[in-house]
């Protein structure tokens, strides 16, 4: 299987971003996924930056590079925004909004299916095949057992599928919204946020009466408290023919991760258990581990 490195979600300063992915070019990644999805309000680099970025991060690793659009849009000026990505000419994009896949097969580019577009079953996946997605990636919350219907369901109906990228390690993009969670946790208004998520490099926690992590705020979005963990299944994932694995940027330790996850794939036995949520995988809560539906 690929190992695929996904978009930054959080806010983070540009130096800090560009240390990153110059250490990312170092690891063994597959496909590495640049750009901002969260918020249109996210500065720290341009797209005529990005699109540099992208060069030097595919010279430098040999990857493959994509450009991953907004997950949520909300005005003229980002609708624009999104055009220009589309049309960049150059770099492959990822579509997390039905507006990307309007403009992009409006072009005949080929393009990959974010998680935000709610894709569910093989015919929905073959009318967007049609319209140029090569590849895939399952919104979070789909279990093993429903990618293995939809597979047989294409199986069954002499469908195409396109290359399947299961999101398999960080913090779970659950939910966006117009509002702006995180500048309303400082008591500040979404218009006049001050950028206040670049204080929360990994997000803000967010707890219950009882003490409990429930999610993680990230501006507009609410994603889960725990990172998700899949390397255990990956056994269960190559028999199941999915073709990558995505791993979601964290601020602290990715080469780790990355590095954890490609000793698995050529040849070290996969942990029994792992800290992490993985509830969704098995069809069960998304916040619960292995250990808690019973399977170790």
């Amino acid at each position: 299987m690929k190992l695929t490195l996904g978009p930054i979600l959080f806010y983070w300063h540009r130096q800090q971003i560009m240390d990153f992915y110059a250490d990312m070019s170092e690891q063994p990644l597959d496909v590495i996924y640049l750009g901002e999805t969260v918020c249109s309000k996210r500065r720290a680099l341009s797209l005529d930056d990005w699109i540099g970025l992208a060069r030097d991060v595919r010279e430098a690793s040999g990857a493959e590079v994509v450009l991953s659009g907004l997950a949520l849009i909300e005005a003229a000026s980002e609708l624009s925004s999104l055009r220009r990505l589309c049309e960049n000419g150059e770099i492959k994009v990822e579509a997390n909004d039905m507006a990307a896949v309007h403009y992009l097969s409006g072009k005949g580019v080929e393009f990959v299916g974010g998680p935000p577009l709610n894709l569910y079953n093989a015919f929905a996946l073959e009318e967007l095949i049609r319209n140029g997605m090569t590849r895939w990636v399952p919104p979070v919350e789909c279990s093993a057992d429903l990618l293995a219907a939809l597979m047989q369901q294409a199986q069954a109906n002499d469908l195409a599928l396109p290359e399947i990228e299961v999101f398999a390690w960080g913090h779970l993009p659950l939910a966006y919204s117009a509002r702006c969670f995180t500048a309303r946790a400082e008591n500040l208004s979404k218009d006049d946020c001050g950028f206040i998520c670049q204080n929360y490099p990994e997000g803000v926690p967010l707890t219950s009466q009882e003490g409990q992590a429930v999610f993680t705020l990230n501006g507009i979005q609410t994603m889960s408290s725990a990172p998700t963990n899949l390397l255990a299944e990956y056994p269960r994932m190559a028999r199941m023919g999915i073709d990558a694995l995505r791993l979601s940027p964290r601020a602290q330790d990715m080469a780790q991760v990355v590095q954890m996850f490609d000793a698995v794939r050529q040849g070290a036995t996969p942990p029994l258990a792992l800290d992490g949520c993985n509830g969704y995988w098995h069809g069960q809560a998304g916040m619960l581990r292995v250990d808690e539906v019973g399977l170790c």
